[in-house]
């Protein structure tokens, strides 16, 4: 009877888990599934519903909410306006000539369209990668692992990724903290890469050709066609250092709303874009989707403030049991189950926070959210229902459970090395 008493409040967030992955596993749309799970929790723990209602109004009055939800329609803008323009396809034409290694050049592909965070991306970079390695001996499953592990191994390092800046939200961090540490992801997948999908004993030498192509050798071409991406990265970086040095009063996302708005005026003068481009994303229902999800993480930020469910899980198990299912299990479960980085950062961060919070242990905030941020992206990975892994599969016509295969015990081997980074950094 103690035991159930101890558990029942874990039971609860496992519950109010269930019913969010429940909606993203019958389509109801990470936003709504996210803003049930929030009603189910709220409910458990005792919140009445009006109050429920009044947290959720108060949440998308917040400074946080309205500044991520401003950078994340500016991302969602500046990656539709690089790919309808075909100013990302110009950019990889002007460095073609310079890869003179067909390894480099098939994770080079990948992993350049990897800087763009649109959802479904590995479509984008699939077709280049087909492309260049026409002529060499590689079968369509060799393609689709290749073109799937190396369009995201940026997601933990680069500072545009939604669930990066979601996470420095959260956090309350500014972002150039939380990727210094979460930085060592983007060695680590490179590693793994290499190891499993192209070193000479997976791909041998015999089966790749290398074109020696002229093809638009030109840096000056290559720095026009990379303008808006070198704006908003070290704009955005530089921007935040100024704010932070100079104007601590000022919100730190401000630096990045600018250097991407001039990043994304940059692209409408170079490709001459007029307002009925604006228009035409504004309107885009991915754009309002992911809007939702962001109103959705913060209303369940907030009701779990209010239903007091850190502190009812921290009475119950004591500090350890917390962690363990905040950090670990429950980043990599909703990774898994979700297959968006987003998800598992919007719905378990708070959670983890809260817990932290609750034990006095503040100073371990970013040792904890890197291994958060390790097992939540092993989890995305490892998805069997991840969007990028089933367009690749489909675009190469490859056995989605085949490919999975190919890419389990990286994913594994993915998580492991972040909790070994975890231990370094405690």
């Amino acid at each position: 009877m103690e035991l159930l008493a101890k558990s029942l409040p874990f039971i609860k967030v496992i519950a109010a888990f269930a019913v969010m992955l429940g909606g993203i596993r019958f389509k109801a749309g990470l936003g709504l599934s996210i803003l049930l799970g929030s009603l189910a929790l709220g409910f458990m723990f005792g919140l009445p519903l009006l109050e429920w209602a009044e947290t959720g109004v108060i949440a998308l009055t917040q400074e946080k909410f309205l500044l991520l939800a401003a950078i994340v329609a500016l991302i969602l803008i500046l990656s539709d306006a690089l790919e309808r323009s075909g100013q990302s396809r110009r950019l990889m034409d002007s460095i073609t000539g310079y890869l003179k290694s067909p390894r480099l050049r098939l994770a080079f592909f990948p992993a350049l369209i990897g800087l763009l965070p649109m959802p479904g991306g590995a479509v984008f970079s699939a077709p280049m990668l087909k492309s260049i390695s026409e002529r060499m001996d590689l079968d369509n499953m060799e393609r689709s692992v290749l073109n799937y592990w190396f369009r995201h191994i940026w997601e933990l390092a680069w500072p545009l990724y939604p669930g990066i800046i979601l996470t420095a939200a959260l956090a309350d961090l500014p972002i150039l903290n939380i990727i210094s540490r979460t930085g060592v992801g983007f060695l680590v997948m490179v590693t793994l890469g290499w190891i499993f999908f192209l070193r000479p004993g997976v791909l041998p030498a015999d089966k790749l050709v290398a074109e020696d192509s002229e093809n638009g050798r030109s840096w000056r071409r290559a720095l026009v066609e990379g303008l808006p991406l070198i704006i908003s990265i070290v704009g955005g970086l530089g921007l935040e250092g100024v704010i932070a040095s100079f104007i601590p009063w000022l919100p730190f996302e401000l630096g990045i709303i600018v250097a991407l708005m001039v990043a994304i005026g940059c692209i409408m003068v170079q490709n001459r874009l007029g307002g009925a481009f604006l228009r035409d994303v504004l309107t885009k229902k991915s754009l309002r989707s992911m809007i939702f999800v962001i109103i959705s993480i913060f209303v369940f930020k907030d009701v779990m403030q209010a239903a007091h469910v850190v502190d009812a899980m921290a009475r119950a198990a004591g500090g350890d049991a917390a962690l363990l299912a905040s950090a670990i299990f429950l980043p990599f479960l909703v990774g898994m189950v979700s297959g968006i980085n987003v998800a598992f950062v919007g719905s378990t961060f708070p959670l983890l926070i809260g817990v932290l919070n609750t034990l006095g242990m503040q100073d371990q905030l970013i040792p904890y959210i890197v291994l958060g941020s390790f097992c939540g992206f092993a989890g995305v990975m490892i998805s069997p229902i991840h969007i990028c892994f089933i367009l690749t599969c489909e675009f190469f016509k490859v056995d989605l459970a085949a490919a999975w295969r190919r890419i389990a015990l990286p994913c594994v081997l993915l998580l492991s090395a972040g909790v070994a980074w975890f231990w370094i950094l405690k």
